[in-house]
């Protein structure tokens, strides 16, 4: 039986007074953000009047985004940790009006600030040291003056937000409180309720009668809704074709890219070199029917090809695991990361009404703070180690940046994690003592790389004849598997989950060349942790010896998959 919150050792538990005290310290700073709102709202027709206005309107802003932050940040982990706490949901419930009401409050400042033009801004941050924090934060605001409408319009766009979300949000809703996948009986022959959190686990189930239920009553679900979401998919589309519109754009796609400055060419190249190693892709498949011994359908791509008593793992065996695991990232790295443990960043366990899954989050000038549902299997202790890359990321970004810069962006986002995962993988394989421990450690390697690279990039190019070309001969598509795209809750950010695939890539070179020992790749990857967002993704990737415009690059990363490949099926061939 789930436990409740209470009777989860506080020891488990991360510390929220690290970011507010407590109830008094919450109020001050509602209170110190209302004083910043009418302070800039003040401000209103003067912003530009000289160097020293400029300064003291950007000063308060970036005090006031900090002071949102921890209202906002405080708020929601307090939410999560149990959702049906009464001062929970109001905390969750009051930072969203808080945000929102600003936001619709302080719409005419861009307005403002680009009526001011770039090349007096330029003449500002000359005159003025002060400004020179400003430069890049400027330089990318401005990129967007021929974007930016009248205040009138502004105001009118900043209101309409509220409503553009509703497709995003009725989604949810399917997707996660009406949602009925029924019941299937698994492996003992029980019946057991499916749902999205169990989904996975039936998938990789050793019985195909497993595998088949779990895979048909999924997508029945979703073929019986597809009208409704194929509605609300068309929705937000026009939401975004509307907003590129309104701001100038020639597509979604190109908005899409812009705040990372990066060209419409990157996205369509990144999409052809992939093409390129669906050959690598469709050999592990054959390799996967070889030892299963049977021709694979969509619904036996997650079945694990051998079976080893991985589960009941400590957490403290987990730990040690992970840190022995990210050695290869030295001293000062290891030495970073116990902070996690001894400043409690961590809520390692589940508990009811406890949001699922895993995720890192934080906030300027306190420490970040993990949420794991540990539950002692190894796809724990690989969480673990991925959301630790998360965490040490904005560890670092924040310890080295202003609260300017210290945010990176989504493009950046998947990297620190995922060089974790693939080193604690690299050492998981080394570690093995069975054939078959080895073989489900590569299988978790390879089937990373499908499900991240291969299939993040199938759903970048969304067309119709996308799953005959990604799956290949090798496996039996299903009808139902034409229904997948309808249960993807990332196509409501649109243009989002290339960046799962582009951040892969860039991760596998970095690990590659700090396990390979290269020059330097140690400290480029310490100094691209502490860049946060301080420059554009590409430059700060080069900054890690990664330029993922560069077909050398993703070739890097390919050859790592086809490398453990080709042990996969020397392991099957001397099996």
């Amino acid at each position: 039986m789930e436990k409740l919150r209470k009777d989860i050792p506080d020891s488990a538990k991360w510390d929220l007074t690290r970011i507010i005290k407590d109830d008094n310290e919450y109020q001050n700073l509602i209170s110190e953000i209302d004083m910043l709102v009418l302070k800039i709202d003040n401000m209103k027709g003067h912003i530009g009047e000289s160097p020293d206005s400029l300064y003291c309107y950007l000063e308060c802003s970036k005090s006031l985004d900090e002071k949102i932050s921890k209202l906002y940040v405080y708020s929601n982990l307090y939410f999560y940790q149990d959702m049906q706490d009464k001062k929970g949901i109001e905390l969750h419930s009051k930072a969203d009006k808080i945000t929102e009401d600003i936001a619709v409050k302080l719409a005419w400042t861009n307005t403002e600030l680009m009526s001011i033009g770039y090349n007096k801004v330029k003449e500002y941050i000359g005159s003025k040291k002060e400004l020179g924090e400003y430069q890049y934060y400027l330089e990318k605001a401005f990129r967007y003056e021929s974007r930016i409408l009248s205040e009138k319009e502004e105001n009118i766009i900043a209101l309409a937000s509220k409503a553009f979300g509703t497709p995003d949000e009725a989604y949810g809703n399917i997707d996660n409180v009406d949602i009925d996948l029924g019941y299937i009986k698994d492996e003992t022959g029980k019946k057991v309720k499916l749902t999205q959190a169990n989904f996975i686990k039936y998938m990789g189930s050793q019985d195909k009668t497993v595998r088949k239920s779990a895979f048909k009553n999924m997508y029945q679900f979703y073929e019986k809704h597809i009208n409704t979401i194929t509605s609300l998919y068309l929705g937000n589309i026009k939401e975004d074709y509307f907003l590129s519109n309104v701001r100038k754009f020639n597509s979604p796609l190109e908005m899409s890219l812009f705040s990372d400055n990066i060209d419409e060419k990157f996205y369509y190249h990144f999409i052809e070199e992939v093409h390129k190693y669906l050959p690598s892709l469709y050999k592990y498949f054959r390799l996967r029917n070889k030892i299963l011994g049977f021709k694979s359908h969509i619904y036996d791509v997650y079945m694990d090809l051998v079976s080893i008593d991985n589960k009941n793992i400590p957490f403290e065996d987990a730990k040690k695991m992970v840190f022995d695991g990210l050695k290869p990232l030295g001293d000062t790295y290891l030495n970073d990361l116990k902070r996690a443990f001894t400043n409690k960043w961590i809520d390692i366990y589940p508990n009811k009404f406890k949001r699922s899954g895993a995720y890192e989050w934080g906030c300027y000038g306190v420490e970040p703070y993990v949420s794991l549902n540990y539950n002692g299997e190894i796809n724990d202790v690989t969480t673990m180690a991925h959301e630790l890359g998360h965490a040490m990321h904005t560890f670092y970004a924040n310890k080295n940046q202003s609260s300017l810069y210290a945010s990176y962006p989504i493009f950046l986002a998947e990297i620190a994690s995922t060089v974790n995962e693939v080193l604690l993988n690299d050492y998981l394989c080394k570690m093995a003592k069975t054939k078959d421990e080895k073989i489900v450690y590569l299988q978790e390697f390879l089937d990373r790389v499908r499900t991240t690279i291969f299939r993040q990039t199938m759903f970048a190019e969304f067309e119709a004849i996308m799953h005959n070309k990604y799956f290949g001969p090798s496996i039996t598509l299903d009808k139902e598997i034409k229904y997948e795209w309808a249960r993807i809750p990332h196509f409501y950010t649109s243009f989002y989950v290339y960046k799962y695939a582009t951040g892969l890539v860039s991760a596998l070179s970095i690990a590659s060349d700090i396990l390979n020992k290269e020059p330097n790749a140690l400290e480029n990857y310490l100094k691209f942790l502490s860049s946060g967002g301080s420059k554009d993704p590409l430059d700060i990737l080069k900054s890690a010896n990664v330029d993922i415009t560069d077909s050398k690059t993703i070739k890097k990363a390919f050859s790592l998959f086809e490398t453990k490949l080709d042990e996969l099926e020397k392991l099957i061939e001397e099996k």
